[in-house]
């Protein structure tokens, strides 16, 4: 079977974590071997750069070359060898990120994200990608009770993540073959039976 590439995406506080591990958990009990990571992150360089990233003031751009310095390293050193190999690889975030968070949510010009885009994985996009949409004002009152202290991202206010949203939900619109927006509004078990569903279907038969 050929091994697949996909992607969790949403914003902070949609619940996609532990849909990650059930997803994971799922492709292993069909006797594939996969890898799980995230971004920012993901090998030695881009947890470093993640720390940066998540702690640290800095301009926009610095902000989106980063992001993509680090997914640049993430594809060379695990992700395209993973694939290579036949591994099917399951990550926390990854290029529809950085649309929706430094583009949409910060106002990175749309042409200078796709350039860098178009340079850092010209040929490679995930098989699937399932971005969790839920209120803002919801996943704030869910990070909020988890009692861990908030990155600068997560730090920021409701508007920033109605941009952030939005610009999912465009992501979403313009690639609906490979994006799948998730109610994550609903219970855990729902969600996972509809996450469940659409792997075997897109991916397993």
């Amino acid at each position: 079977m050929k091994p697949r590439f996909i992607t969790f995406e949403g914003i902070d506080g949609a619940g996609k974590s532990s849909q990650i591990a059930a997803a994971v958990a799922l492709l292993r009990t069909r006797g594939l071997n996969v890898v799980q990571t995230r971004e920012p992150g993901g090998t030695p360089l881009g947890e470093k750069l993640r720390e940066l990233l998540l702690h640290d003031a800095m301009h926009l751009e610095t902000e989106a070359l980063l992001m993509f310095a680090a997914r640049r390293e993430h594809l060379a050193a695990l992700i395209e060898p993973a694939l290579a190999a036949g591994s099917w690889v399951v990550s926390d975030r990854f290029t529809d990120a950085t649309y929706a968070y430094q583009v949409g949510g910060r106002g990175l010009d749309e042409g200078r994200f796709a350039a860098l885009e178009r340079w850092v994985h010209p040929h490679l996009q995930p098989d699937l990608t399932f971005i969790f949409d839920l209120d803002p004002a919801i996943a704030a009152q869910r990070l909020a009770g988890t009692g861990v202290a908030p990155d600068r991202f997560e730090r920021e206010q409701t508007d920033f993540f109605r941009r952030v949203r939005a610009a999912y939900l465009r992501r979403a619109a313009a690639d609906p073959g490979r994006v799948r927006v998730i109610d994550a509004g609903r219970t855990p078990d729902e969600i996972q039976k509809e996450l469940e569903e659409i792997i075997v279907s897109h991916c397993l038969k």
